[in-house]
């Protein structure tokens, strides 16, 4: 019976040191981008979360809704799926310190689909300014399919797809 209570308790603070973790990263050693990836919320059942990664492999991802984690959860990346992901988004930044907007009622947003997830995306760098693309999904104007595509390829190339199928939206 001791040794049931031991285990117990030791399993209680196992779990409140998890509760308790930071959620910030540690600043990288490596040079290179932290990549802010922002997944918003649609009308429907997908995935809203918001994931950091950084040069050095670190990442987290917090769940909003419509994920198979509960809370903050860590996790890292090779050196190499991170330079994929740069390389795969490298086509979209824009300046350091610019946000660019991609939505319904400008220029280059002529067909739009409603209840589709907006994304964000932030690139940042020591004291620079971050660059910022917001990307409102439901443009589906050719010249964005290719950025549509690298959206949806995100999540299989950093290795966390498991993280984001939630059992509620089947």
């Amino acid at each position: 019976m001791k040794i049931q209570a031991m285990m117990s308790l030791g399993l209680a603070m196992l779990l409140a040191g998890c509760a308790t973790e930071s959620t910030e990263l540690e600043a990288p050693r490596a040079a290179g981008d932290v990549i802010r990836f922002t997944a918003g919320r649609c009308f429907g059942a997908c995935p809203a979360y918001t994931l950091r990664v950084t040069p050095d492999g670190s990442g987290l991802l917090e769940p909003e809704r419509f994920t198979a984690v509960p809370g903050p959860t860590r996790f890292t990346i090779t050196r190499v799926q991170y330079q994929r992901l740069r390389a795969a988004l490298a086509p979209y930044r824009p300046a350091a310190g610019v946000t660019k907007t991609i939505a319904q009622g400008q220029a280059d947003c002529q067909r739009f689909a409603t209840d589709m997830p907006g994304y964000s995306i932030e690139w940042s760098r020591g004291a620079q300014k971050p660059a910022r693309l917001d990307y409102q999904s439901g443009c589906m104007d050719a010249r964005h399919a290719r950025l549509r595509s690298t959206i949806q390829s995100l999540p299989a190339k950093l290795g966390i797809e498991a993280m984001l199928k939630s059992k509620t939206a089947g």
